[in-house]
């Protein structure tokens, strides 16, 4: 039996496991990822390849530009923070790396192409575990966004199907997730993390979510495939 799941693929290590993790729960996944005005395509890139690699029913890439209300040095000219560990990273605060709202939108987008393909599921690949002060990676948000979903679309006002919301790395650790990878098959030179590559795509190893990813796969014992700019 057909079980269509949509999957919210940016390109990077965690979105990339959540579709292989979606696959081997037997769900058919039909990837989602934007153009969102986004500093860079070489994330979009990376999608392309891992939902050609994964052999997703379909690939949408939604345009939307939020650059439009800035806010943010993903989508403005503001400068991407850059750190030589984590140590140096401040803890507490809301980092300036956050886009306004980001993953209510594309969380919306993926209920609407949900309600399309007559799916049930969407899987996300939001974690809290190594948190970088997003308010929008909270278990609580993510609870909150799947009962907004069902008093939001024609299946859970008629009672035919309830949305569910996975976030199947949100207790994970970037190592737990690196190996859980690794477990399933993924090919993490396809994906791209960075948040300031060069033109080439070469990640800079130093912005926040540079440093995370090369602890996770420090921590997990095994070398990181992407290649990163020369020090």
């Amino acid at each position: 039996m057909d079980r269509p799941a949509i999957v919210l693929l940016s390109g990077g290590l965690d979105s990339t496991t959540v579709l292989a993790i979606a696959k081997d729960q037997g769900f058919t996944p039909y990837a989602l990822s934007f153009r969102y005005g986004q500093r860079h395509s070489i994330e979009l890139e990376a999608a392309k390849r891992v939902a050609k690699v994964q052999g997703v029913a379909r690939h949408v890439i939604a345009d939307i530009d939020l650059r439009v209300f800035g806010g943010s040095a993903l989508t403005a000219d503001i400068e991407v923070p850059k750190h030589e560990s984590l140590d140096d990273v401040e803890d507490g605060g809301v980092p300036i790396t956050y886009v306004p709202a980001r993953n209510t939108i594309f969380l919306s987008f993926a209920l609407a192409f949900a309600e399309t393909v007559g799916a049930s599921d969407i899987f996300t690949g939001v974690t809290a575990v190594d948190y970088s002060g997003y308010p929008d990676c909270r278990p609580e948000y993510m609870d909150a966004f799947a009962t907004m979903a069902n008093l939001a679309t024609r299946a859970g006002v008629e009672g035919t199907s309830r949305m569910t919301l996975h976030s199947p790395l949100i207790a994970m650790s970037k190592a737990d997730i690196v190996r859980e990878g690794l477990r399933l098959g993924v090919d993490y030179s396809l994906t791209s993390s960075c948040y300031d590559p060069d033109d080439q795509g070469q990640a800079c190893g130093k912005c926040d979510t540079c440093l995370l990813r090369l602890k996770g796969f420090a921590e997990a014992g095994v070398t990181d495939p992407v290649r990163y700019q020369s020090a």
